[in-house]
């Protein structure tokens, strides 16, 4: 009797390579949240400049996310994820440059490209994504590499508590590491990366096994990126994002928040981190197998996607007691609990965009969504910003109330604009009868 030949497993390379990206890429954003404390009292920066900071990379994350993935469905995924980062490690590189001078001007402008170019990685990686992943697999390969998210942000407190002295000293470093790890990640990508469809290394049956619950393959003809804009499905998905303003609040903000209440300094800030970004990569990988889990049992996606979403929502609520405690530690962890529901969200809402649209248009699509996660963002910076300034800390308990419990209403919305999930084919028509 002959033994069944084995299916290959090339496809977790190149997963891989999208959690070696997204590390870099939040490295890269998180090092000026660890040393926000540091830096204000170094260039004296009030709550509204910081904030008028973070927003110059939200704008530009918009704008990117509208072209960048627009982009990547045009140029390919190798092309295109190669563009992205390049951009990145320029600008996150020019950081180092910048004086006490100009120190808010120089830090907008950094931040802008720096945002432009970030804004490729998730509608690349999640266009990878389907390439290389039947869906039954997506959302728990989708978590795997969205837990990068963590590596990267719990990476940063370590190396810059390192590196950086309480008064300032050596803070250009950080922001030049990255471009020594993007250089490596380049010439990976450009080694390993090719379509599975016609890459030696993957075998037959590693290939049928992809392409097992996808249709028909695909025609070659491009997609105009206006037609995506009209489908109920795009802003199913949009919506969903308007998330993002609430980890980026955590990412950004997080470090300001246990300065500023608790005490908690450039040295001793890796710790609570490392807490909080290891609960959001466990959330993130659990919430990616579980939606899994449900579909082999014979769910349907749409049931087990959304049942998924809704467990995360129902864990992220208790984040809202989070600016009425005085107990550091318990803040800490209900903020680590939060992060990891919102990471589980994450990696189920990325999926619903290669659930329902074909390969060729999730970059596209990926790219609208995250446009107007990063318009969330904006509002919520300026709206704390100012509040902060004007009332105290009292502005961290509206930040919390809503940070835990916006994600049921989205949830609900969600449901309402796209209630069956169809998916649709390479003409962005529904399938019917699947």
């Amino acid at each position: 009797m002959n033994e069944p030949k084995k299916i290959g497993n090339y496809r977790y390379r190149i997963l891989g390579l999208l959690m070696f990206a997204t590390t870099i890429n939040y490295f890269d954003r998180s090092i000026i949240g660890v040393m926000a404390p540091t830096l204000e009292k170094l260039f004296g920066w009030t709550n509204s400049d910081y904030a008028n900071i973070m927003i110059s990379f939200k704008v530009a994350y918009a704008l990117g996310l509208l072209y960048m993935g627009g982009l990547i469905d045009r140029l390919g995924t190798k092309k295109g994820y190669t563009l992205s980062i390049a951009i990145w490690s320029v600008f996150g590189m020019l950081h180092a440059l910048v004086r006490p001078g100009f120190s808010v001007i120089g830090f907008v402008a950094a931040r802008f490209g720096l945002g432009f170019g970030e804004s490729g990685n998730f509608p690349a990686a999640i266009k990878t994504t389907a390439e290389w992943f039947p869906k039954k697999d997506r959302a728990f390969a989708t978590g795997l590499f969205n837990a990068a998210t963590s590596i990267g942000a719990i990476a940063a407190p370590f190396v810059v508590g390192w590196i950086v002295h309480e008064d300032g000293k050596n803070w250009q470093i950080p922001f030049l590491l990255t471009g020594v790890l993007s250089a490596i990640w380049v010439f990976l990508w450009f080694r390993m990366y090719k379509k599975p469809e016609v890459h030696p290394k993957v075998s037959k049956e590693e290939l049928a096994y992809i392409h097992s619950d996808s249709g028909a393959l695909e025609n070659e003809e491009k997609l105009p990126w206006k037609s995506v804009l009209d489908k109920r499905q795009t802003w199913a998905f949009a919506l969903a994002k308007v998330t993002d303003a609430v980890w980026w609040f955590y990412l950004f903000w997080g470090a300001k928040f246990l300065s500023e209440t608790f005490g908690v300094n450039i040295h001793n800030i890796a710790l609570p981190f490392f807490v909080i970004y290891i609960m959001a990569d466990g959330g993130s990988i659990f919430g990616g197998y579980l939606s899994g889990a449900f579909i082999r049992k014979g769910w349907t996606i749409n049931k087990a996607r959304k049942m998924t979403l809704l467990i995360c929502a129902i864990i992220i609520l208790p984040v809202t007691f989070v600016a009425i405690t005085d107990n550091k530690w318990l803040a800490i962890i209900l903020i680590g609990l939060a992060a990891g529901g919102h990471q589980a969200w994450s990696a189920n809402i990325f999926t619903l965009v290669s659930d329902v649209f074909p390969k060729k248009a999730t970059a596209s699509v990926v790219g609208i969504g995250g446009m107007v996660g990063a318009v969330a963002g904006i509002l919520a910076d300026k709206a704390l910003g100012s509040v902060l300034d004007t009332a105290g800390n009292t502005g961290y308990f509206w930040a919390f109330l809503i940070a835990g419990s916006c994600y049921l209403i989205i949830l609900g919305l969600v449901h309402l604009l796209m209630p069956k999930m169809t998916p649709l084919d390479e003409n962005l028509k529904p399938i019917q009868n699947i």
